[in-house]
């Protein structure tokens, strides 16, 4: 792994608030993510299955995690299967993990080889009437594929019919929602990556450069800093691409006069930040697009304050529905008619703000989390604004990582990223 080696009292401590809410007298399984073929010999770069790996730290392919709080025996109150390492393997195909550094890796100290499984899992299940199946509940998921997990449960269920059936995912909802101490300093290491990468293309961007070779600075300066690469797919959109929510072709030329919106982040130790910054291709942005940076800021900043504990997910997009109103009255693209005589399930703003404003963040992008229930401390959420403006040829979009805090506003991961307009045409125009 690029990444330098984390704490794994992390790993014991996320174990422990998990098993403190299973059932009495049952097992949880959980499995790493396959190794996705392309085709002939070509696979998908992996990526690990980040519940295993926010119970474990265990990040390579092939392993299991196995708890069982309640069992008989000591030694499979939690155990781990990993494929077989030898000599053979790390000369082809790199070093794997040895029980030695499974245990340095997560703490568990029962750690056997995968070619076990079934006959350990065989005594398990006679000891456990309840197993859990660890399902993707996500709000925003869509899986056409059959994982390993999904497979395995498959397996499990016609293997063991009698045994109770219940979810992980309800608990690591919670759970994964909430950051520990450490959670949060990975999570602020990859902001940090984001914003040398940020700081790099604000000396690079002139007009004339493909989007695409933006996306390779910053591809560039994660590599440098111990990061695997981008976070979810970076959308480098200049001009009325901005416009496209989910633009990724990042594939045209960067005019004089536009402007390009990035939506970027660096990944450390599977914890993704999140970024959205404009930046104007001649390094200086017109009167009229700082008119609608501006006011994009001051929304961004008013949604900021709402993340505090307690908060209800619907009553904060409410909330910031009205900032944006009053903003877009401002800038002429609502007049009061509008907001009158709005739908109340598509308000006026919509027009021009279609997108909510906050996520989830942590070892996904849009992470865990349970919309209906309040906000609590040490939760980790985007703000992200945006007005789209398709007749004027751009769209702006501001978005920073904040955690929300027990006490006070929420703390910006991103405050030392450049935001305001006058300081990033600064930078831009250094010489």
């Amino acid at each position: 792994m690029k990444y330098l080696p984390i704490d794994n009292s992390l790993f014991i401590k996320n174990r422990k608030k998990f098993t403190a809410q299973m059932k009495p007298n049952s097992l949880a399984v959980f499995n790493s993510n396959d190794i996705y073929p392309i085709s002939a010999d070509s696979t998908i770069p992996f990526q690990q299955h980040r519940d295993i790996f926010y119970l474990s730290g265990v990040d390579q392919e092939e392993s299991i995690l196995v708890l069982f709080p309640d069992c008989p025996k000591e030694k499979h109150k939690e155990i781990l299967f990993l494929r077989e390492t030898n000599d053979h393997i790390a000369i082809w195909e790199g070093e794997k993990l040895t029980k030695e550094a499974a245990f340095k890796t997560s703490g568990i100290k029962t750690v056997y080889w995968l070619q076990d499984m079934e006959r350990v899992l065989f005594e398990l299940m006679t000891q456990c009437d309840t197993v859990y199946i660890n399902t993707n509940e996500h709000y925003r998921a869509s899986v056409a594929t059959e994982t390993r997990e999904d497979r395995f449960t498959k397996w499990l269920k016609e293997k063991y019919p009698a045994h109770s059936v219940a979810k992980s995912n309800p608990i690591l909802q919670r759970l994964r929602s909430v950051k520990e101490d450490i959670e949060l300093e990975l999570i602020q290491k990859a902001c940090n990556i984001t914003e040398k990468s940020f700081r790099r293309i604000l000396r690079f961007v002139k007009p004339g450069v493909m989007e695409y070779e933006i996306e390779a600075e910053f591809m560039h300066e994660f590599l440098r800093n111990r990061s695997k690469g981008f976070a979810y797919t970076p959308i480098i959109a200049s001009g009325n691409n901005a416009n496209v929510l989910h633009y990724i072709e990042n594939n045209k030329e960067c005019k004089p006069g536009d402007l390009i919106l990035l939506d970027v982040g660096a990944e450390y130790a599977n914890y993704s930040s999140d970024m959205t910054r404009m930046v104007p291709v001649s390094g200086k942005f017109t009167k009229r697009q700082k008119e609608v940076y501006d006011a994009v800021l001051r929304v961004k900043n008013e949604a900021t304050k709402m993340l505090v504990p307690g908060t209800l997910w619907e009553e904060y997009h409410v909330e910031v529905g009205k900032v944006m109103t009053s903003e877009l009255l401002g800038l002429g693209l609502l007049d009061k008619a509008d907001v009158q005589n709005e739908n109340p399930d598509w308000p006026a703003y919509k027009k021009y703000f279609m997108h909510g404003t906050s996520h989830h963040m942590g070892l996904d992008t849009h992470d865990y989390g349970i919309l209906t229930e309040p906000m609590q401390a040490n939760m980790v959420f985007t703000v992200e604004p945006g007005i789209y403006i398709p007749d004027e040829g751009f769209g702006i979009r501001i978005e920073d990582d904040v955690i929300v805090q027990e006490k006070g506003e929420p703390f910006n991961l991103m405050k030392n990223i450049p935001i305001e307009a006058e300081e990033i045409e600064e930078l831009m125009n250094q010489s």
